[in-house]
């Protein structure tokens, strides 16, 4: 559960930084041929037992981040600041809202300036979760993550929602459509 933790806790500051880069990858670009002029698809994992929309112009960006694990799925716009990261954990007995607070924690000590919008118990379609809202800094620019912690089959899920924090409500608005349309059986 601790490896868990510490790997998407290194996922999150990895996606954070990836974010706050300003570089423009013109590869990711070519990827499946997605652009943002077409809608939002529905991704399907864990045999079906996670979906959600993915918005338009976000494409599956997994392979590409150096990982073989199949145990966790990126998707990314072309110019890597608006990603979604999802990963299927082991098993755990520990409630949501202790994992919430151990990962708000070590958000908090990567992170002087980050700013927790929300801790909150939610219901995704009649099955309980956590969502974690903060704003994460690094080198002068801002991420709104939004996390979302669920147990499938009694395993950890984690889905984060990492989007440029310009614009902090828009980015809260956006994360809380995607939220929305998560479904968990």
């Amino acid at each position: 559960m601790r490896n868990l933790l510490k790997y998407a806790g290194i996922g999150l500051l990895v996606v954070g930084l990836a974010a706050c880069d300003g570089k423009d990858d013109k590869a990711a670009a070519d990827d499946n041929g997605v652009s943002s002029s077409q809608s939002s698809q529905t991704v399907t994992l864990m045999d079906g037992k996670l979906s959600f929309s993915l918005p338009a112009g976000m494409s599956d960006q997994s392979g590409k981040m150096g990982t073989q694990a199949n145990n966790m799925h990126v998707y990314a716009d072309a110019s890597g600041q608006k990603a979604i990261i999802v990963i299927a954990g082991d098993a755990t007995n520990e409630s949501l809202d202790v994992l919430a607070k151990r990962l708000e924690d070590q958000q908090r000590n990567r992170d002087a300036q980050l700013q927790v919008v929300t801790n909150k118990s939610v219901e995704l379609k009649g099955q309980p979760a956590q969502q974690l809202d903060s704003v994460i800094s690094a080198k002068g620019q801002s991420s709104w993550s939004s996390v979302l912690l669920a147990k499938v089959d009694g395993k950890l899920l984690t889905l984060q929602i990492t989007l440029p924090a310009d614009n902090q409500q828009q980015s809260q608005t956006e994360a809380e459509n995607i939220i929305n349309t998560v479904v968990l059986k």
